[in-house]
């Protein structure tokens, strides 16, 4: 049977693993695109480790994803500057709903009719509506 506690990356920065490969890989491919701990390194312009202290500090949540299973995070999570601000308090109001990063991400990538713009939670973040998300995020503890 697979581990499915949480696997960390140096500097104990949280990853997250499914007991189901075939979860996992749906995940991946929802979510799309995927980067790595040292392709944010080199597109930031920051050490290795300010990206694993940026997955320790929950401003990015990371997967086991590929055949060699590597930490991956998705691509629309960071920009030039590092990590998009009105993510962590996104993931903050999910995870303490109940969510654990896997069912974070799947959240944050399921498309959802009912949003104010056409796609997924993720889109409506990118579009300027944090808030409207964030109420729905809230609304999910309950």
């Amino acid at each position: 049977m697979p581990d499915t506690s949480p696997h960390t990356v140096p500097d104990t920065a949280p990853v997250t693993t499914s007991a189901d490969p075939d979860d996992r890989a749906v995940l991946a491919t929802l979510v799309g695109d995927w980067t790595t701990v040292p392709d944010i390194a080199e597109r930031v312009g920051v050490p290795l480790s300010r990206v694993r202290q940026y997955l320790a500090d929950r401003e990015l949540l990371s997967l086991r994803v590929g055949a060699r299973n590597v930490v991956s995070i998705p691509a629309q999570f960071v920009t030039d500057e590092g990590p998009r601000p009105e993510l962590r308090g996104t993931f903050t109001v999910l995870a303490d709903g109940g969510m654990d990063d896997e069912a974070i991400l799947r959240w944050l990538f399921t498309p959802d009719d009912s949003l104010p713009v056409e796609g997924a939670p993720i889109d409506a973040l990118l579009a300027g509506h944090k808030t409207e998300v964030r109420r729905r995020a809230q609304a999910l503890a309950f």
